[in-house]
């Protein structure tokens, strides 16, 4: 009998009486199958209008067809080639390796609720004192390959001391991420006005490094090949934006004659770029010669076939590889000016310099290079040697008892059995934990792979220069998330030092905010079934030696000078500030400055309705600051503004929120506004600058002021009314009823404006101090805000509408 044939195919004879499968009525009740979840991807893609979800089609099913759990058959499954098919598309789509994904190798998503963030547990994912990167960004598949350069020192300090007059520089952009990464603490940070600027770069748009919301959200991105163009396309745009032209030389001298310009290498350019001759060989001998220059190195994989039957693959080291696609020599077709047309050419590359910083793009494309790499991968383990590994397991009895035959289980197996297995781990891989390199003077290139460590760091006079191993990029392949990529980076001993207290050095996986320390040995093996390997970085040994790591701060006074609007009617404006005199520059420490922003939206929050009724955020709105103003907080001008910026965009605003903003349409339009318009950057190094000068910020709502100028500001410099003026585990009162209740003024009439309410933080600040004793009495003050709480919930925290405006 054969179990799987539908019924339907056999015949059903003819009859006059009752069938056995008509049942009476009264035995027979009616009942709906339970209609099954929406597909989690169409979810993440959903956008929500008027309580109406759209989304992109899967292409998953054909139309009108949903799919349901496999039923499970309780007849014992067949093996060999009688197995049957699964009775449902999810099984043929489940891949059997993706259960096996560590949990820190997993994609995090932020899960928000009406406070949005403020509630979300990041230190559950990080319990170290290094800075996560958040994921709801637009285009933040990048912040692996973000915390990669951040933890390389040189280039960490190099950024940092870069300020350049340019509006969209990466290299600037970099500098303030890395310094907003230096300062925070086991903390989270955003990367959003870096991706800002590296949205408006032509060039990332055409090589198609810039991604669509939805397309990201649908996980139908090829993320190796994208994070590889990403790290082509950086290094270089890095160099270019860093380079410096020698002192003197004009823009007109640049344009005559451009052999006169001496441009002095970048600390970019010092770090990754090698130089290497390529020549072109043509079929009739001539040859024809050309310097070029190289950032990174993309890797070409041979034949590992074997030439007879029954011969096993042939075994190639990493350090060959390496070294075949650095000489890489290839055929192509080129112009040849003896024949006077194009010829087959063999073409060949001759290295003479090394870069102390070997940027490495695996580029695992096709079948065979996978292919390639998992058997060498393999051999390598075999040919390894594993080591003793102690494990303390938990209490917990394993559930196969003394049946278990899993090698590396960690819980106990009988009664009797000790606190303590040791299991073995094979901790041997293709990729070397070093390597060495020597370039003779004819230009002969040597590359041997470093297995064991401590060899990196052993004195020699065999004129090698040793690399270390210090990040592999690799790609998480998960079906149910769409996969993801983390690094795996060894942090050195100053990050170590600044971050930890401590001196020594230790492998991390920085999976977006989530950060977790690892063993050596799992940054060099790859499991090509879930973790495929993107990009490798080797640093040579005495990396920190060669360069001077001292961050100097390039950001003075001279960034609060006024500057002349961009707005194309600036004449006719009507200035709403007075800028800082010459005497008022050079602020000391601990001054106050009244400070408030105001925001536009640049897409939608994305939402659902549960089925219980209730709403849930998939992803919040993008918002910009818009508007930025700084009152002086003592002296003789006290309570006037001496910043109030309006700042220009080039990304389409959905939203300016003037009811709670206060800022129209074309307040921001260069061509027809009549305010004091400037670019994001400008009044970035503004605050910046009153931030190094440790001045104190007094506002209300301040935390989500600084998050979204993406502004990383020490809570001892902050004065937020909104905290000080509430209770713990109580609701904070808004700008507008502290004003009414403690100052009896009306704000917020109509709109908001950033003047007004910065000034009334100011006043509230100074109300605190006067009924706080200078902040000395907390008995007293403590007692005010409790009538404060009494007050508020009579009137249900709103100002009653009698009260006449003042």
């Amino acid at each position: 009998m054969d179990e799987f044939t539908p019924l339907s195919t056999i015949p059903t004879p003819n009859s006059e009486s009752t069938l056995l499968s008509d049942w009476p009525s009264d035995l027979l009740t009616p009942v709906s199958r339970k209609a099954v979840p929406v597909d989690p991807d169409i979810l993440r893609s959903m956008r929500v209008v008027q309580f109406i979800g759209y989304a992109p089609n899967t292409r998953k099913l054909k139309r009108n067809q949903c799919q349901y759990k496999e039923v499970v058959s309780s007849i014992k499954p067949s093996t060999g080639r009688n197995m049957p098919v699964p009775d449902s598309p999810i099984g043929r789509d489940v891949d059997p390796n993706m259960f096996m994904i560590p949990k820190h190798y997993r994609k995090v998503e932020i899960k928000y609720s009406k406070l949005g963030v403020e509630d979300f547990d990041f230190r559950h994912y990080n319990k170290t004192n290094f800075a996560g990167l958040e994921t709801h960004i637009p285009n933040a598949y990048c912040n692996a390959m973000l915390q990669v350069l951040y933890f390389i020192e040189p280039l960490r300090c190099a950024m940092e001391s870069h300020i350049c007059s340019k509006e969209f520089c990466l290299a600037c952009e970099l500098g303030f991420l890395f310094h907003m990464l230096d300062q925070t603490k086991g903390k989270t940070c955003q990367a959003s006005n870096f991706l800002r600027a590296f949205r408006t770069i032509p060039e990332a748009s055409a090589l198609g490094l810039i991604i669509g919301d939805a397309e990201e959200a649908a996980g139908r991105t090829n993320l190796p090949r994208l994070i590889q163009s990403w790290n082509r396309f950086v290094l270089p745009q890095l160099m270019q934006d860093t380079q410096e032209i020698k002192e003197g030389s004009s823009n007109s001298e640049v344009e005559e004659s451009s052999e006169e310009v001496v441009v002095t290498p970048s600390t970019v350019q010092r770090l990754f770029e090698s130089e290497m001759d390529i020549v072109n060989r043509c079929k009739c001998s001539t040859e024809t010669k050309r310097f070029t220059s190289t950032m990174l190195v993309t890797l070409t994989y041979p034949d590992m076939n074997p030439t007879g039957a029954n011969q096993p693959p042939k075994v190639f080291s990493f350090a060959s590889v390496l070294q075949r696609s650095l000489s890489l020599e290839q055929m192509t077709q080129a112009w040849c000016k003896e024949c006077k047309k194009y010829q087959p050419t063999v073409q060949t590359r001759t290295i003479k310099r090394l870069p102390d910083v070997i940027a490495i793009n695996c580029q695992l494309e096709t079948n065979s290079d996978m292919q390639f790499w998992k058997t060498q991968e393999e051999i390598a383990k075999q040919n390894g040697d594993e080591v003793a590994d102690t494990i303390v397991p938990t209490t917990k009895m394993c559930r196969y008892g003394k049946a278990c035959t899993r090698k590396d289980c960690k819980f106990r197996h009988s009664e009797d059995e000790e606190s303590i297995n040791v299991i073995k781990i094979n901790t041997s891989s293709w990729v070397p934990c070093g390597i060495k390199m020597r370039l003779s003077e004819e230009g002969t290139l040597e590359i041997h792979d470093i297995d064991k460590e401590e060899e990196l760091f052993k004195s020699s006079d065999d004129g090698f220069q040793k690399y270390l191993l210090h990040t592999s990029l690799a790609h998480i392949r998960d079906l149910r998330s769409g996969g993801n990529l983390v690094a795996h980076i060894n942090v050195g001993k100053m990050y170590h030092k600044r971050k930890e207290g401590v001196t020594h050095t230790n492998w991390y996986v920085f999976n977006d905010f989530a950060i977790t320390p690892i063993e050596r040995y799992e940054a060099r093996q790859f499991n090509l079934d879930w973790k495929m390997p993107c990009v490798l970085y080797f640093t040579r040994t005495d990396l920190s030696d060669r360069y001077n790591t001292t961050v100097q701060n390039p950001i003075d006074e001279s960034v609060l000078l006024p500057k002349a609007s961009l707005a194309q009617g600036s004449e006719n404006q009507h200035r709403t500030f007075t800028p800082l005199q010459p005497n008022e520059l050079s602020f000391e420490e601990g001054f106050p400055v009244a400070i408030d922003a105001e925001f536009v939206s640049l897409n939608q929050e994305e939402a659902e309705i549960r089925s219980d009724g209730t709403r849930t955020t998939v992803k919040p709105s993008q918002m910009s600051v818009a508007r930025t103003t700084c009152i002086r907080g003592t002296g003789p001008m006290q309570g006037i503004p001496f910043i109030d910026d309006y700042i220009s965009t080039q990304e389409q605003v959905v939203d300016y929120l003037t009811k709670f903003s206060g800022i129209k349409p074309g307040d921001l339009d260069v061509m027809i506004s009549s305010k004091h318009i400037t670019t994001l950057k400008t009044t970035y190094l503004k605050l910046k600058y009153l931030v190094n000068r440790g001045v104190i910020f007094i506002g209300h709502g301040l935390k989500k002021d600084f998050r979204v100028i993406n502004l990383q500001v020490p809570s001892n410099q902050i004065m937020d009314t909104a905290i000080l003026f509430s209770l713990p585990k109580q609701r904070l009162a808004s700008l507008k009823f502290l004003a009414w209740y403690f100052l009896k003024l009306n704000i917020q009439s109509e709109t908001h404006d950033s003047i007004e309410d910065a000034r009334t933080a100011l006043m509230l600040y100074e109300k605190y101090l006067e009924l706080s004793d200078n902040g000395n009495d907390k008995t007293l003050w403590k007692s005010t805000l409790k009538e404060l709480y009494e007050q508020g919930r009579k009137l249900n925290w709103k100002i009653p509408e009698t009260e006449p405006n003042q």
